[in-house]
């Protein structure tokens, strides 16, 4: 009978153990990953912006494309913002009068601050978030799928610019259509509170139709938000179609990132807006 074999004695640097498993990370390598996609990032967005405002000045359209694209980005969405403003206006004068009852009885003021209120902010604020959703994923989806499918690469070997071809178009188009649906849903969410104060608070029509509050300022920057949403959607879902690598994958995921930074996008503009705002027109 052959006499047991002894195990093999592992090397010195297998004792120690790290040579087995991987050294994890550190935080200040993670942190420098991140900074750098981030800046890589910011630099492809800021090249797309520029590239989109250059080739809308510079650039020549084909005739009907830019309505095209008002079409897919204004009529097809008009059924979408009059059901979600609709009942978002309900809700906010609904909860707003419960509130303000509690501290005056007096009511006369709702329609007046509610409309200051919509045309200051939440009018465009609302309708740019829910056009970010529907327009932003769709101008994503489609860039993505043509850059996957390599579209994008033959109109480059023909000497086009893709920003020029693809994402101009949308971004007339939005800057246009995105003022025409705020102010749009804007008016669907003003009267459909008005029948809430109504239904709900006895507050008459005559009485909630009431612009008072209204000045230079809350118009002025109503509008500022409506040009800057108008062009940040396209121009940040143009950009994340761009991005996109891969298959099917790739396409969801620019699509998923277009949606996300194009909400993020109008909640920043949001911010600076309002901040300058404040210091020029003061409440």
């Amino acid at each position: 009978m052959a006499p047991p074999v002894a195990p093999a004695t592992p090397p010195d640097d297998a004792l120690d153990g790290d040579a087995e498993r991987p050294r994890p990370r550190g935080l200040a390598a993670d942190t420098g990953q991140l900074l750098i996609e981030g800046v890589r990032a910011f630099r492809g967005l800021f090249d797309v912006a520029l590239r989109t405002v250059y080739w809308s000045l510079k650039g020549r359209r084909e005739k009907g494309v830019v309505l095209e694209q008002a079409f897919e980005i204004g009529n097809k969405s008009v059924f979408f913002l009059t059901v979600t403003q609709g009942f978002i206006g309900m809700i906010l004068v609904f909860q707003s009068g419960l509130q303000a009852r509690r501290v005056v009885p007096d009511l006369t003021m709702l329609g007046a601050t509610f409309l200051e209120l919509l045309v200051r902010d939440l009018a465009a604020t609302l309708a740019s978030m829910m056009l970010a959703t529907r327009v932003g994923a769709g101008i994503a989806a489609e860039i993505g799928s043509m850059v996957v499918t390599e579209q994008v690469d033959a109109l480059r070997m023909c000497g086009v610019d893709p920003v020029d071809w693809l994402v101009v178009p949308r971004f007339l188009a939005s800057v246009v259509m995105t003022g025409v649906l705020i102010f749009y849903a804007g008016a669907i969410a003003y009267f459909a509170g008005g029948a809430t104060a109504w239904a709900v608070f006895d507050v008459q029509p005559q009485t909630y139709l009431n612009a008072r509050l209204l000045d230079i300022g809350d118009v002025s920057i109503g509008l500022a938000k409506c040009v800057a949403y108008g062009a940040a959607i396209p121009i940040v879902s143009g950009w994340c179609g761009l991005s996109a690598r891969g298959g099917s994958e790739g396409v969801g995921i620019a699509t998923t990132q277009a949606v996300v930074f194009s909400s993020l996008a109008v909640i920043i503009l949001n911010l600076v807006i309002s901040g300058v705002g404040f210091v020029l027109f003061p409440v």
